[in-house]
């Protein structure tokens, strides 16, 4: 048993020290929605709402393409500063030490209507309490999934 546990703290120690490298190495990052480029920037990590789950991204990732769902993309950079922004699905593809997200929408958190955004909530909230039989249920959910995730991201939560 004394072998396991020397062998986990080594492990422990080396996984510990190379994600310290890690941490320091960027990667680009690049998000564009029909309307504008969001952002073009280096960055150190990102979580993305991949439509089967979450994805994490560092550099030197292996090449990838996904599907983005609605939810919340953020990342950190060389600083340690995060950003958080919404998204209400879209592609990423990663490569040469470059993502690139194409976004149906990506909001920062200044950018986003309280309001508008809590009217949204409402509205979803009424048409899934009010469904019948001619109702868009998977419509009427991402509604609601869309203003959540605003919301969530406006206040910082």
């Amino acid at each position: 048993m004394g072998r396991w546990v020397e062998s986990l703290e080594s492990l422990n120690t080396k996984h510990s020290t190379h994600k310290h490298i890690m941490a320091d190495k960027t990667f680009k990052l690049e998000i564009v929605t029909p309307e504008r480029v969001v952002l073009a920037q280096d960055i150190v990590s990102l979580v993305v709402p991949g439509a089967e789950g979450s994805l994490g991204v560092m550099a030197d990732h292996a090449p990838l393409m996904a599907e983005l769902a609605i939810g919340e993309i953020w990342f950190r950079d060389s600083e340690g500063h995060e950003t958080h922004l919404a998204t209400s699905g879209g592609f990423m593809e990663v490569g040469e030490n470059t993502v690139r997200i194409l976004a149906d929408t990506a909001e920062r958190p200044e950018e986003i209507d309280i309001a508008r955004a809590e009217e949204s909530r409402k509205r979803a909230e009424e048409r899934l309490r009010s469904l019948d039989e001619h109702a868009d249920l998977a419509r009427a959910e991402a509604a609601l999934k869309r203003a959540l995730v605003r919301l969530h991201v406006a206040r910082g939560e």
